[in-house]
């Protein structure tokens, strides 16, 4: 699939590897934000479908996947500065939608809650504000496992958890990239962890209330960690907003068979089209 390459400088100079895939006839820009230790390449199924009506913006955060070698001596990045990253990247490309996945929700909602002038509508995928039981223990055990840089038990803990309804295949390939990752990359991991356990859910609860623009949270139904039970909880808060369960599925949505595939496409096109028909947002300066 044909895609336009570029090294764009960021927030604080930071560089980030991006991907841009054109669509021959749409005006409509989607930028895709990536979960913790995973790169563009997760977005695999999700860029096929997307791509089929409208430009598709792939990029990978300062400190992992193909961004990495662009940047030699890094800082530590908390989830302020991976938003404003995002928001520059949002003026960069002029995007008009933003689909994140699993804690790429967080860096997401607090830049929407900064209210980007062009961006319209949002899709928060496998992502709760509730730190459940089996979520605890996850972060716990990873926060452990990454402070020792323990490569084989990050990569097993990963897909022991969250990946444990991934097919075979999937599931091989995730235990290679997590396994290979670079110390600075666990690290970084582990700053966020420490973040999130510190901060508990109520900042992403405040942030959500400032967000005006049309939300779709996506949850799979056999998700034990973050539930479509539990990301209800923004409702109250997020004012215009859709929540979505699909069958079947788990953590990784449409990454784990096509029963999941299809129905992941068809509810968030089905989102996307009604905000083309509608009237862009003007806010209020």
């Amino acid at each position: 699939m044909y895609s336009e390459k570029a090294v764009v400088r960021v927030h604080n100079d930071l560089k980030v590897q991006t991907r841009f895939y054109p669509h021959p006839t749409s005006n409509n820009t989607i930028i895709l934000v990536n979960g913790s230790l995973s790169t563009c390449a997760a977005f695999s199924q999700t860029l096929r479908f997307l791509n089929a009506t409208r430009n598709v913006m792939l990029f990978d955060q300062p400190y992992s996947g193909a961004s990495r070698v662009h940047n030699r001596s890094l800082p530590m990045l908390d989830m302020e500065d991976e938003a404003l990253i995002l928001l520059e990247l949002i003026e960069y490309f002029q995007a008009d939608e933003v689909m994140s996945f699993s804690w790429g929700g967080v860096s997401t909602l607090l830049a929407l809650a900064q209210r980007p002038e062009r961006i319209q509508r949002a899709v928060i995928s496998s992502f709760s504000p509730v730190l459940n039981r089996p979520m605890l223990d996850y972060l716990q055990r990873a926060q452990d496992y990454m402070a020792a840089c323990d490569r084989h038990r990050i990569a097993t803990l990963v897909n022991g958890t969250l990946g444990r309804h991934l097919p075979p295949s999937l599931k091989r390939s995730n235990f290679r990239h997590v396994s290979t990752l670079d110390v600075h990359e666990y690290a970084q991991m582990l700053q966020h962890i420490r973040q999130i356990l510190g901060l508990g859910s109520e900042r992403y609860m405040r942030c959500v209330g400032n967000i005006e623009v049309p939300l779709l949270f996506l949850n799979g139904e056999r998700d034990e960690y973050t539930t479509a039970q539990d990301a209800l909880y923004f409702a109250d808060l997020a004012r215009r907003s859709e929540y979505v369960c699909i069958r079947g599925a788990g953590h990784y949505l449409e990454l784990e068979h096509p029963q999941a595939r299809d129905a992941v496409h068809q509810v968030v096109e089905r989102f996307l089209l009604a905000g083309e028909d509608a009237p862009r947002l003007r806010r209020a300066s």
